[in-house]
């Protein structure tokens, strides 16, 4: 497939360059559900009527369908669009990147989708539909899968449609999350993942943040202690991955701790632990949930995030050494190999 494509690059350098246009049209259109042309244009940074003289060839192919709502891909739109994700990925060069990655960390997987979710919403979505597409992959029945809170974990939710209905699965949050926004909180993830992979769940409903006091109160619970031990049988972690210092003033942690984790180099935050760009743990919030023993111990751990300034956060991560799975985007992607050279 390289070798074709190699050779329709020197003799057709034009035709690679519109078929990039039109796979990116045509996977903008589908990520969109129904959009507007003029949306479509602005975000594509092109004007509509080259936008009008594209769409209006892939109508007439019977790849998108056009009425007073919108564009919406067609069936066999989405169909000759999962047949050329392999060939885009070597159109756009990510499969490059991914092997770099992949080798270089010894990662089972790694998979990287066009563009930069810090400016695109569709490539935020393209983010989730991977995620949701790797977790599908792995996931068996009886499985019990954790999950953290964070606007791409949400993001997977909301794509996750697994062939079969998963009724011996379970679906828990990988710590407690009260306080965020509702809709990113990891039990509403949780949840919303559980109700469409046709799976059963239960929630852990106590703050993300804890006193020494209220974790030692709560540890005696016995609903919280069920929860904890389904939680730490997780054979599948799913994880988003956050700048340290914004997640820390997201949290609304103490100015005073803000301070520490800048002077002793937190880059990321994932699981409630924040690591320099080392991978070393410098913080641990007090918060119940999975430990990073428990980590440790799960069969599979898919990390994913993704933006231009995310780069630094995943990169120190996968130093942690714990990923199995990666999902990120282009942008983050070759910042992070650029970084390996």
């Amino acid at each position: 497939m390289r070798t074709i494509l190699e050779v329709q690059k020197q003799l057709l350098p034009d035709l690679m360059d519109v078929l990039k246009k039109r796979y990116t049209i045509l996977q903008q259109i589908m990520l969109s559900d129904v959009i507007g042309r003029r949306t479509l244009a602005n975000s594509m940074q092109m004007t509509e009527r080259v936008l009008r003289a594209e769409t209006d060839l892939l109508k007439a192919q019977g790849l998108i369908e056009i009425d007073s709502a919108g564009m919406k891909i067609s069936e066999a739109g989405y169909e000759l669009l999962q047949q050329l994700e392999p060939v885009a990925k070597e159109l756009f060069g990510l499969s490059e990147l991914e092997e770099r990655i992949k080798q270089a960390y010894g990662l089972q997987k790694v998979v990287v989708v066009p563009g930069d979710s810090d400016v695109s919403p569709f490539a935020k979505r393209e983010l989730g539909r991977a995620g949701a597409k790797a977790l599908g992959s792995v996931m068996n029945d009886n499985d019990v899968v954790a999950v953290t809170g964070g606007s791409t974990t949400a993001e997977v939710a909301e794509q996750l449609t697994p062939p079969t209905s998963l009724k011996g699965v379970w679906f828990v949050p990988a710590r407690g999350g009260l306080g965020e926004s509702l809709e990113i909180q990891a039990n509403t993830i949780a949840s919303t993942m559980a109700k469409r992979a046709g799976a059963q769940y239960k929630l852990l409903h106590v703050p993300d943040l804890l006193s020494d006091h209220a974790y030692e109160s709560l540890l005696q619970d016995p609903s919280v202690q069920e929860i904890l031990q389904l939680i730490r049988q997780s054979r599948i972690v799913i994880h988003g991955i956050g700048d340290a210092v914004e997640m820390a003033k997201r949290r609304k942690l103490a100015p005073e701790i803000i301070d520490e984790l800048q002077e002793q180099g937190a880059v990321s935050e994932s699981f409630g632990y924040y690591f320099n760009d080392q991978g070393e743990v410098v913080h641990t919030m007090l918060t119940l949930g999975m430990r990073l023993q428990d980590i440790e111990r799960t069969d599979v751990v898919i990390g994913i995030a993704g933006g231009t300034s995310k780069a630094a956060a995943i990169h120190s991560v996968l130093r942690f050494g714990q990923e199995d799975i990666l999902i990120i985007d282009e942008a983050a992607a070759k910042i992070i190999v650029a970084e390996m050279e």
